[in-house]
């Protein structure tokens, strides 16, 4: 009798593979929004203003605000360290920086240790926030990618969420242990989140990208059900393929200046996509929310606690996104968003400035709407960028978005402090006024990405019809016998470019929104 043969070792595939991979990577996300919380909580604790010798407004924002001076650093880098380490190399990198940057704010020994720290958790958090983004959108179908990018947003929520409340129970210490474990806590996610980065699969669209077809097969196939003949995975791998080819051909570059010259609209939107997130107010209450609780007349621990109570409903908020992102659209939940938080930021700042009893009680219901809106809609934002942007330039462009990000994160956390101080309940409508801004912005520029594949991303901004008209024209150009004709053939072709708006030219944009048809099998 034969031995029996050994079992293959199982692996996930298909939809459990899908979510595996979505939890994992809201594991990076839970890791920088359980940073962005925890300092919260910590910086009214009478044990660390102690420690630090009751620091100013401004050396309180400074301690806060200056992750994100090495997160801006890195989000820089991190296009090209992605294109050259993979995404699963990155997201490996930046958790091992991060945890290293955590130990050292753990261990500090004063206000310039703990800015050192800071600094050091930024550069990973830089890496890990530009490249989840990436890998999440680069393995997932197109009718799941936003819900699958929503999932990953409410792990951040759920990780700012989880150090609120860590900084909640641990103020009940009576030592510096009150503020050193929260931040401690930041080393053991950052180790499991290497761990996990070894036994993940690697982007297909990356592999694929650097010639290694194979692997890349291997994991569509695995995406797909396990099986390597499945028709849908082979069509995919040949969608990718060729879409390398194709760009391999045309001889396009994939610097920074090609990108900013081909697809400058795109990153322009990206960009101010990620600039919006920021100034439309959310980090005046992820960082500084017990600061906002105190200022509205609860004090102490109960700050903390209305802030845990907040970051409750506001994980709730971030659970409807992942149906309704694929059904409604981005642009409406955008819309939506921006008029809800609008408002709830105006009605905060007039209750502060009338001051009456009702106050604290009414502050603390428009925050949390505004938390609440912000999570339907705004928060997910981060799955616009990759989305909109070709496999050429996506991880430079999304570092460039990112950067954005961070830039003006570093700019909200840095000046909060002092202008809860200067101008007091002005800071809240000043914010209001921001999410007006972004209304129009979206009203106006953002096309709509649901269902498009990200292969075929260039119809939406209708920069295929774009490249066809321009082919014809050199081959018409060729045949003019005069500058004059040729001069007439073109105005012929582009009607109304004359009478387009300056945002418009300026963004390379046609007049009328492109419209995505899909390509149908057999269309060249």
């Amino acid at each position: 009798m034969s031995p029996p043969a050994p079992r293959a070792r199982k692996r996930l595939v298909g939809q459990p593979l899908l979510y595996a991979i979505s939890i994992f990577a809201s594991l990076g996300v839970f890791l920088f929004g359980y940073d962005q919380g925890v300092m919260s909580g910590v910086i009214t604790g009478p044990y660390f203003r102690k420690f630090f010798n009751e620091p100013t407004a401004i050396e309180v924002g400074t301690m806060v605000a200056v992750l994100e001076v090495g997160a801006f650093v890195t989000s820089l880098a991190a296009g090209q360290v992605g294109d050259k380490l993979g995404r699963r190399g990155t997201l490996f990198s930046g958790a091992v920086v991060f945890a290293i940057g955590g130990a050292i704010q753990t261990f500090t020994t004063g206000f310039w240790t703990m800015v050192v720290g800071r600094i050091i958790s930024g550069f990973g958090v830089g890496l890990l926030s530009t490249i989840v983004p990436i890998y999440q959108s680069e393995v997932s179908p197109p009718d799941h990618r936003g819900a699958l990018a929503c999932m990953e947003f409410t792990g951040n929520i759920f990780g700012y969420a989880s150090s609120v409340w860590i900084d909640y129970f641990c103020s009940f210490i009576e030592s510096d242990l009150s503020w050193r474990i929260p931040l401690f806590i930041q080393c053991v996610i950052g180790a499991i989140l290497a761990l996990g980065s070894i036994v993940m699969p690697e982007s297909p669209r990356w592999l694929i990208d650097v010639d290694r077809d194979e692997e890349g097969m291997r994991v569509i196939a695995d995406l797909h059900g396990g099986d390597p003949e499945d028709l849908v995975a082979k069509a995919e791998f040949q969608e990718i393929k060729d879409r390398v080819i194709y760009e391999r051909e045309s001889g396009e570059g994939r610097t920074y200046a090609v990108m900013w010259k081909r697809y400058k609209k795109r990153v322009l939107l990206a960009m101010s996509s990620q600039a919006f997130a920021q100034l439309n107010g959310i980090n005046v209450i992820s960082y500084y929310a017990p600061r906002v609780f105190e200022e509205a007349g609860w004090i102490g621990r109960d700050a903390i606690l209305m802030t845990g109570i907040n970051a409750i409903i506001y994980i709730l908020s971030t659970v409807p996104p992942w149906y309704l992102v694929d059904r409604w659209g981005r642009r409406f939940i955008l819309l939506t968003g921006a008029v809800v938080m609008a408002l709830s930021l105006g009605l905060t700042g007039w209750w502060m400035y009338i001051d009456v009893p009702e106050t604290p009680q009414a502050v603390v219901i428009c925050v949390i709407i505004f938390n609440a809106a912000f999570g339907y809609s705004w928060g997910p934002i981060p799955l616009y960028p990759p989305e909109i942007l070709p496999l050429t330039v996506r991880a430079k462009g999304v570092s460039l978005s990112t950067a954005t990000n961070w830039a003006f994160n570093f700019l909200v956390g840095e000046m909060t402090p002092e202008l809860q101080e200067l101008i007091e309940w002005r800071l809240y409508p000043m914010h209001g006024f921001f999410c007006v801004c972004s209304f129009i912005l979206v009203y106006f520029l953002y096309p709509e990405t649901k269902g498009v594949p990200l292969e075929e991303m260039d119809a939406v901004f209708g920069e295929e019809e774009l490249e066809e008209r321009l082919e014809d024209e050199e081959s018409e150009r060729a045949s003019l016998v005069s500058r004059r004709s040729s001069r007439s053939r073109r105005s012929a072709r582009l009607p109304g470019a004359a009478g387009q708006g300056l945002v418009s030219r300026l963004l390379g944009r046609t007049d009328g929104r492109a419209s995505y048809e899909p390509i149908r099998s057999g269309d060249e």
